[in-house]
This record gives C-alpha cells, structure tokens and sequence, in this order.
C-alpha cells in the first residue's frame, strides 16, 4: 500500500509560492534583454509615463471652502478647470464623477465631495496598476544597473565601483516583498540590492517610500549607493539622520524614497502628531510602504521597548541616593549569608544530611543564583539533581507554605528569568529596624473604610484623613520601588555586560547586537538606579510626552514588508501581530558552510582555552577567524587571552564600534582573528582575502550561545557567502546564561559525565540548547505581546486624541470649533454642579463674571443651555474686533496647549494603573480585564478635563483681549500666555 503525502504531491506553501513567481521572473529577463537596446531615456520615458498614469489617484490639492467662498471668478474658473481635468482622467475608472463643473463655490464642493467619495478605491485601483506593471518596472530597474557597471559611486566618503546586476534569485526577493512578504535571504544574498525593486515601484505612486534599516551609518550607506540607481531613474532620495533639523526632515520627508532607522520614522510621528504647534512643523506624509531591512532586528528585537518621548519630570534623585547606602550594606550582608549557606552546605554533604544540603542549595540560589561557589556546586551533576529534587519538593502544594518560609530566612530573593529582587521581611528589618514598616504598603482599602465609617469626623477632616493616607501609600510605595530597583542594579545588571560606563554616562548595550544604545534609558527608574550604583551623575527622572511601541507604529502602514536572514523561527509571531507571511528565498550559489557540532564545557576558563586552541590552530594555516561573544566583558577576556598567546587579534565591541567598518572589511583577509560582540545587525559582508576559499574560508566561532536561534543563525551565516566555504562551531560551558538559567537539570546533569572526558558533542546538547532557547523565545514573545496588548488599548485612545488634535492643527474654521468646546464644557460642568446639589448660577457669574439676574427664574432643564449660550455670546463680543489671522493662531494654541498637557498628565496615569493592575493578579484577576475596564473611565475623564481645560483657556483669552481693549493697548492676542 502506497501512503501518498500531500506536500509531496503538490509542495509546501513556500514551493508554490515560488512556482507563482518563478514565470515573472523570466518575463522580467525577457523585457530587460529587449532593454539593453535600447537608449537609456527610454528608462526615464517609462518612468514619467507610469508616474503621470498615478498621479491620478493623488488627493486634491485645492484651497479651502473658506477661500473658495472669497475667490474672484477668475479664480473659482480656474479651480473648476483644475477638478475638470482630473475628473476627465478618472471618468474611465469611476463613472459617477460629475461631467461638468460649474465656475461656483457651490458647485465645486459638490464636486470636492464627489472625489473623497470615490477616494477609498484608489488604494485598489493603484495596486491593480502597479501588478501590471511590475514585469517592466522590475526589467527596467535591472537594465539601470547594468548601465551602471563599471562607474564609481561616492559611499560615505569613498569611490566605489558598480558590479551589481540583478541575479534571478534577487529578483524573487523583489517580487516577494512588493507583495507584502517577509523575504528571508542568507547574508551575501545582496538584500540592499534587492529592497530597489520594489522601493522603485512603489515609489513611482509620488507617495513615498520609506527604507528602514537598524543604524545611521546603514541608512547613510544605503541611500548613497543605491540612490545611484534610483537617480538614474529620475527618482529622487532623502535619509534621515539623528539631530537633523525639522526643515531638512520634510525635505527628506517629500522625497520619492526616504532612508532611516525605525527610531527616527518612529519619533518623527511623535513629534508630528504629539508637539508640532502648526502643520507647517508637521514633516511626515503619510505612512504608504515601509520595507524593512533586518526585519526581525526591528520588529522582533526592537518591539521590546517603546518609542518614547520624554521630557524633565518633578521627581527627585534624592531619594535612591538616600537608599543607596543601606542597599549596599544589604547587598553585603547578604552576601556573607550566602557564603555560611555554600559552607553549610559541604558541612551538610560530609554529614551525609542531603535534605538539608539541598535546602542551603536552594536558598543559595534564591539568594545569590551567580555565587562562585554556588555556580562550582553545580558542575557537579549530583548536586544538581539533588537541587532539582529539592525545588520540586517546595513546589509541591504541601509545601508552599514552606517556600515562604525558606525565603524570609533571606534579606531578599533575585529572580533571574524574571529580572527582579524582592525585599524579604529580614532585609525590611534591616534597612529600617525602628520603622520596618515603611517599606510595607498600608491596607488602603481597610483604613479608607474605617475613615468613611468614622461618625465623629466631619467632610473636610474625612477628605484630609483620605489625602494623608494616599500620600503614606504613595511615599512608601515610592522607597518599596526605589529599594526594588536599586536590587535589580547591584544584582542582575553587570558592567560591560548590560551596559558600559562612559564619560561619566551610563548606556545601555543591546543584547542582540552587542551595540551601545545613547540616548536610550531603562524605563521606570531602574536607569537611575544603576548610575547611584555606578556613582555617576544622575540624570532627572522623566515624564512621557508621547509614547508608542514599534508594534503599533508599524501598523500605520497601508502596506509593509521586510528582509532578513533569519526570519522562520519568528514567523509565527511575524504572522500573528503584522500578518505578515515568511518566504525563504533561494540562494545564488549552493551553501557550502559546514555547521560543526556544539562542544561543551564544565567552567568558561575550559571553554575558553578550547577556543583559544581552536584560534591558534586555524591562525597557524592563516585561515581567518570570526570569533562572536555574548558580552563586551567576553570580548575583552578573550582578547587578553589572546594576547598572552600572542595572537595578533582586531576586538569590535560596544567600546570600538567607531573602527567598525574597517575591522569588518579585514575580517576575512588571510590571518585575521576578529573578536566581536555579537555580529548580528553589523549589516556588512565579509569578504574573503586571496587564498582563504582554499584554506576552507572564515571560520565562525560562538562563545556562547544566545537566548534567541535568530542571533545564532545570524553569526552563523557571516560565512559562506555566494557560495564561498566556511565553517561554524559553538563552544559553550554549563557557566553559561542560557544552560545554567534554563537548562534542564537533569540533561546537564548527564551531559557533564560527557563533559569531563573533555568536551561532550552528542547530539542530545543541540537539543537541549534549543529547548532552552525556545523557552526564552516563547516568554520574550510573551513579554512583546503583553507589551502590545497594553499598548493596543492605549493606541485607540492615542488615534481619538491625535485625529483630534490634527483636526485642531489643520481645520478650517477653528473659531467654530473653540466655540463648540466651550459649549460642551460649560454644559458638561453645569451638569455635574446641578448634581453635587451646588448653585449653578453663583458658579456661572464666578467663573465668566456673566451678569445672572435674569437666570434665577429659569427651570433646571431651560438654565444650563441658556449659560452655554451666554458664555458662548460673551466670548464672541469680547473677540469681536480680533482680527482673524491673530484670533486663529491662539485659539489654536489655547486648543493645542490643553490636549498636550492633558494628554501628558494621562499617560502618567495610566502608567500608574498599568503597574497598579498587575498587583490585582494575586487576587486572581486578569490585569489586562482590569486595565482595559478602567481605563475606558480614564479616557472619558480625560476628554473632559481637555474640554474642560480648553474652554478656561480660551475665556482667559478673550479676558485678556478684553483687557487690552480697555487699556487701549496694541498688543496683538499672539502675545497673550497659556494658563499653565
């Protein structure tokens, strides 16, 4: 009997994919050959006869219906003729367009409406088009390199010559991403070379293109290299670059194809849509197609940490460096128990008393999970099976109780997986022996109670008790989070591991790249934290301006696709948040990389003399070697050991990411030893030297393994390009991160029986390495969806206010706005007066000094519209001789002042609540249920407050122009203040 298999009969998904596709690439070759007769202005006619076919999707660009209502007839003629054009062209495609225009204002808003009325079908009349063309466009896009050849382009600074055409398999890549793919290609595969395909087409639309690559210096190179390319065309090119001037930024902006980091574009809208005071300070438009260099580096990697945009807040450092000396006294004393534990526990063992040296073992881990000797203890495998036992046996339900137990024998407990410290009972009587209490949260709920249930209280001294207690609750809460935070510093962030000192300064280093990141703070104080720990200045704390996550920036796109190297183990998690599918292309030339089996070691010195002798011995034939480490710490401890055996040697680190260019372009010269932090995301091939492909190529090898296989992959495939040899080989030590914090127990317990007789290679390590790093895959995926599922309630909010504030920044008629909002205001406000019981009346002559004389006869329901309309009367007289170009920017400014600060002040609060529901999970209750429900009673409260807020602004507006007029001063009302 014959099993038939599906895939078998008819292919993967990817096989079908690439069967679709392999038919357009050969029309493309088949156009580009015809081409190459043809003279090269017939590239730049194709151009602009493609480019003038789509300009008639563009939008209308036409004056407002206030100035069209003041045009002269020569004027309204000449707007009708404008529509009549455009519709001439349209007709074919949308045939309810109206066949005539009339030279009148009336009848050119009809006509106005008519085109947004068909407007949402352009986006698919567009993608018809560009489907079509792309066979030529692509031909023509490959014929433009080929005219290339041979001609020097200025890189950065330097002259390179042109060799680039496009191979078949590039042009799949090309085809892939325009139709919104993930195209996954091996390093050396010429990605920057594929991304022109469909940056050109797409760029023919007019509606910008944005390149997104993951530094400066790549945006720079790219622009400049492969703008060659599109200027040839006719196609102009802009890149962003850090500290760029806004004017220069919407020139860059209005360009064809605009290059830059995700930071940049990312920020860019913030600042649109979060500060600019006017549209002319706005300086994107729009978001149409971004493809994404390194795509998981961005939207995997990166999604981790939002775009924020922060500025000076009232907190003070002061408190940190007042816990700083206690911590560090913890931290010591704490130190000193673990050491009576690890010496407990030999004592124990000679005893014969297992249960009780697992129990020291335990707690030595819970204390100190990084303890010398606690980590020795483990390269035993008996004491790690006798650890594993114990956990298991506190874990069970019997002994939870116990756990808790075990725990306050200690000053605080470090948690590595999950990267915090908790202060015990122990450590509170210790920093605060008189007080121990200061470090506990007061029962709010219980106390709160008993003052509401107090008879012998008044109103007032009930809402004086109430504020005293939130304020305890609030300091307490504040030392609980500086003595968490200042933990998590001094235990779980190491110095060239997490971060560097430099210039007095603390910056972070990116796990995933080895890269310092300035500018970059960790969020929620720990940043501070750790500059007391270092004793460097410490930066104030900050406050949110505007905040969104990678995720959801992303998102803006109409359309979006990306390349990389390594995407398939993130597909599932491209697919869920982007709906963005992975396709492996195929490469140029067979991969001739040889992938060595992982050795392991029992301690990092054995296996860092193992790698050593693997340097020397492939140094010794002059094959060159790419040596990658996990940390800048790694990289300098290898690069001594280098020395004492007197390896010549090139280190690139966070410390020398200045020399990065010239040490990559090295690296694959015959001799050359290159010791890296992390090579993932450098973006530049190696090349190999005269001779080295005989020698067997660059040889890779990984110190570490990472917590992601992306990284992995990465550092891998900096061998082997196109077809060249190469080799790979991983040596790790159960010291390692990954192994000792997600390992499991008993695999290493038998693979260091393998490792004692000198470096186990069993296939059994490959799959534990990948279990643990599946593991830290799936809860960094996790802590990325949770960052999102957050924020994706925050973003509807963030779309209501910015829509309303674009509105703000760009409609026509403000004054009728600013009215309407005073009126929803006063209306609102009245409302809640009437129902605390209080005078509505006194409220309305005190807050709009309105005479009310007339009002005390009027019925509740007729009283609160007649104070809307009054106040609403009383502003339009006190502007009545305003002239409108100075009435229009302050009422804009008094409408823009009171969205920014509230907005401002609620993001704050509902960072709080964010950090506040996650305590209610010990209650049993779903954090994100709890932040969606309150958070919807936050935003409501917030449009209020911005109504609220607005409508005081403008009354002290006119107020002040009212002023004015009564002094007989000139002063024009752009001169008056907010209400700060």
């Amino acid at each position: 009997m014959i099993t038939w298999s599906i895939p078998s009969i008819f292919g993967s998904k990817n096989e079908r994919e690439l069967h679709r596709i392999r038919p357009i690439v050969g029309r493309i070759n088949d156009i580009e050959a015809k081409l190459q007769s043809e003279p090269s202005e017939k590239l730049r006619e194709l151009t602009d006869k493609w480019r003038e076919h789509l300009a008639r999707y563009h939008p209308l660009d036409l004056a407002p219906k206030s100035a069209i209502d003041r045009m002269d007839e020569a004027g309204l003629k000449q707007c009708a003729e404008s529509l009549q054009t455009r519709f001439s062209i349209l007709r074919k495609e949308f045939a309810s367009l109206p066949a005539e225009i009339a030279a009148t204002p009336e009848a050119i808003e009809q006509a106005k409406a008519a085109f947004h009325h068909i407007e949402d079908r352009f986006a698919k009349a567009r993608a018809k088009y560009l489907l079509q063309i792309l066979p030529e466009a692509y031909a023509v896009v490959k014929n433009a390199a080929r005219r290339l050849c041979g001609s020097e382009v200025l890189v950065s600074g330097q002259p390179l010559k042109w060799d680039m055409v496009h191979f078949d398999v590039q042009l799949i890549g090309g085809i892939a991403l325009h139709r919104g793919l993930i195209a996954e290609m091996q390093t050396g595969e010429g990605k920057t070379l594929v991304a022109t395909l469909p940056v050109y087409l797409n760029a023919l639309t007019g509606l910008g293109v944005h390149v997104v690559t993951v530094n400066d210096y790549l945006a720079r190179r790219d622009s400049e290299w492969m703008g060659a390319l599109y200027q040839s065309l006719g196609l102009s090119v802009g890149c962003l670059q850090n500290q760029m001037p806004p004017a220069e930024r919407r020139r860059t902006y209005a360009c064809d194809i605009t290059y830059g980091t995700n930071s940049e574009f990312g920020f860019d809208y913030l600042r649109d849509n979060g500060m600019a005071q006017s549209h002319a300070e706005q300086v994107q438009r729009g978001h149409y197609l971004a493809i994404l260099d390194e795509v998981d580096s961005i939207l995997i990697d990166d999604a981790r940490t939002p775009l924020i945009i922060s500025g000076p807040a009232e907190q003070s450092a002061q408190p940190l460096l007042a816990l700083k000396p206690g911590v560090e006294k913890l931290v010591k004393r704490q130190t000193a128990l673990c050491n009576q534990l690890a010496a407990e526990v030999e004592q124990q063992l000679k005893a014969g008393d297992e249960a009780a040296a697992g129990l020291a073992l335990l707690k030595l881990k819970l204390g100190q999970p990084r303890h010398r000797r606690f980590l020795r203890f483990l390269e035993s495998p008996e004491l790690r099976r006798l650890l594993e036992k114990t956990e298991l046996r506190y874990q069970r339900q019997s002994f939870q109780r116990n756990i808790h137990g075990v725990k306050e024998e200690l000053y605080f407990c470090v948690d590595e997986k999950r990267r915090d410290a908790d202060l015990m009972e122990k450590g509170r009587l210790f920093l605060a022996p008189e007080e121990p209490d200061t470090f506990t949260l007061p029962d709010i709920a219980g106390r709160l109670a008993a003052i509401d249930a107090d008879p012998a209280l008044s109103r007032d001294q009930r809402a004086a008790a109430r504020q005293t207690l939130h304020e305890e609750h609030g300091d307490r809460a504040a030392a609980i989070h500086g003595i968490s935070q200042l933990l998590a510093a001094y235990c779980l962030h190491e110095r060239d591991v997490h971060y560097v000192v430099r210039g007095g300064k603390v910056t972070i280093i990116d796990e995933s790249t080895g890269r310092e990141m300035p500018g970059r703070r960790w969020s929620d104080g720990l940043h501070q934290a750790v500059e007391a720990k270092e004793g460097v200045e410490i930066e104030e704390e900050t406050k949110t301006y505007a905040s969104i996550t990678i995720q959801n920036y992303f998102r803006l796109y109409e359309k979006l696709a990306g390349m990389t190297g390594t995407a398939e183990t993130a597909a599932a998690e491209f697919h869920d948040i982007y709906r963005l599918d992975v396709l492996p292309i195929p490469t140029h030339a067979p991969n001739l990389r040889i992938d060595r089996n992982d050795q392991l070691f029992k301690t990092r010195r054995d296996k860092y003399q193992a790698v050593i002798r693997s340097i020397d011995a492939a140094h010794q034939i002059g094959q060159p070697v790419l040596v990658g480490t996990a940390s800048v710490e790694a990289s300098e401890t290898l690069s001594r050991m280098l020395k004492l055996a007197r390896i010549p040697h090139a280190v690139l680190n966070a410390k020398h990411h200045e020399q990065e260019a010239g040490i990559i372009a090295r690296a694959g010269e015959r001799g050359a030893v290159t010791v890296s932090t992390n090579m993932a995301g450098r973006g530049t091939d190696i090349k190999l030297g005269e001779g080295v492909a005989e020698l067997g190529g660059l040889l890779v090898i990984g110190t570490e393994r990472h917590a992601s296989r992306r990284v992995d992959r990465q550092l891998r495939g900096r061998c082997s390009r196109q077809g060249d040899p190469g080799a790979s080989q991983f040596f790790i030590s159960l010291e390692d991160d990954l192994m000792r914090t997600h390992g499991d127990p008993a695999q290493m317990a038998a693979l260091i029986e393998q490792a004692k007789r000198g470096g186990a290679k069993a296939p059994s390590l490959g799959k534990l390495v990948e279990a643990a790093q599946t593991q830290l895959e799936q809860r960094d995926a996790k802590g990325r969806k949770q960052v999102l599922d957050f924020d994706d309630v925050m973003n509807l909010q963030r779309e209501i206010v910015y829509d309303f504030r674009s509105d703000v920044l760009t409609t026509e008629g403000i004054h009728g706005l600013a009215l309407q909002t005073i009126e929803e205001s006063v209306a609102r406000s009245a409302h809640a007066i009437v129902a605390d019981g209080d005078s509505v009346i006194e409220w309305a002559g005190d807050t709009f000094l309105l005479e009310t004389d007339e009002l005390s006869g009027l019925a509740p329901q007729e009283l609160i519209p007649e104070i809307s309309r009054r106040v609403r009367r009383s502003h339009e007289q006190r502007l009545a001789d305003v002239p409108p170009e100075f009435l229009e920017a302050d009422e804009r400014r008094a409408l823009l002042f009171a969205i920014d600060h509230g907005w401002q002040e609620h993001l704050a609060d509902m960072e709080e609540l964010r950090e506040g529901v996650f305590l209610r999970s010990q209650g049993q209750k779903d954090p994100l249920v709890e932040y969606k429900n309150e958070a919807f009673g936050y935003f409501n409260a917030l449009m209020d407050r911005i109504k609220n807020e607005a409508s005081l602004n403008l009354f002290h507006l006119a107020a002040s122009v009212e002023a004015m007029r009564a002094s007989k001063q000139v002063t024009p009302p752009s001169a008056t203040r907010m209400r700060s």
